[in-house]
């Protein structure tokens, strides 16, 4: 699979006259607990060529793909992806804490890491990651059996929260073994159960509802929801300039 999508990035930087800059894992396989059948989740940022950004209309800012079985492949180009990091997307802060990355322009995550904080958000990190933890307490967990995968999924988003909720400078980390430090000791034996289960099940695999985890869970989204409008603002400075510094010198480079 490594081979089939350093393939297919090649042919999509052909195909379409641009340069991927960065391209990573953004599902299960990078936060940690896929399953055997896990597709593979690629997101990537890629850039045109510089007088494709100087015309009086703007073209088209992100590249989506058929999702097969094994490949879920979709990009945003550089503009897009550096607006909505000052906006301070969610989904793009993970894509650039992933630990699987599969191509990168030398030195491109690096230049973004100093601005991680800054244009974190954390009312809004929180408001994201509440809309995952609503789909997991109020559609997915509600049977007598539920889906490992979509437990899983709840699991880390309802982590996340509270991760901003005690931490709120901090972007929350992308892994679930970093996140899991804030999960109370006492549920420790039955996530550790179910990751075992996870490690050999199937994407549809369904457990009997886990009691206590899913109280907790339930829990968690109240918190969540009473924390989202008192959570502070913590950006004191506007990132825009800096932002626009690098997508200048990474339209420069990529010439």
């Amino acid at each position: 699979m490594h081979a089939r999508i350093q393939t297919d990035l090649t042919q999509l930087e052909a195909t379409h006259n641009i340069r991927i800059l960065y391209a990573c894992e953004s599902g299960s396989r990078a936060w940690g607990f896929p399953s055997p059948d896990s597709d593979y989740d690629v997101r990537f940022i890629y850039s045109h060529p510089a007088e494709w950004y100087l015309t009086l209309d703007e073209g088209a800012d992100t590249l989506n793909f058929p999702v097969d079985e094994e490949l879920d492949l979709a990009g945003w180009e550089l503009r897009k992806a550096l607006k909505l990091l000052r906006g301070s997307n969610a989904a793009l802060l993970e894509w650039l804490q992933s630990p699987v990355v599969y191509q990168e322009a030398p030195g491109f995550r690096a230049a973004l890491a100093p601005l991680l904080g800054q244009c974190w958000n954390p009312r809004a990190g929180l408001h994201h990651y509440l809309g995952l933890m609503r789909r997991g307490v109020e559609e997915d967990l509600l049977g007598e059996q539920v889906r490992l995968k979509r437990l899983f999924y709840a699991l880390r988003s309802t982590l996340a929260a509270r991760w901003i909720q005690q931490r709120h400078t901090e972007v929350p980390p992308m892994e679930f073994w970093l996140l899991r430090e804030l999960l109370p000791p006492a549920l420790n034996a039955i996530v550790d159960e179910l990751l075992t289960q996870k490690a050999s099940a199937n994407e549809k695999t369904t457990v009997p509802r886990p009691a206590h985890l899913v109280a907790y869970l339930r829990e968690e989204y109240q918190a969540a929801q009473a924390a989202r409008v008192t959570l502070p603002i913590s950006r004191t400075t506007d990132p825009t300039p800096e932002l626009n510094q690098l997508f200048r010198a990474w339209l420069h480079t990529s010439v």
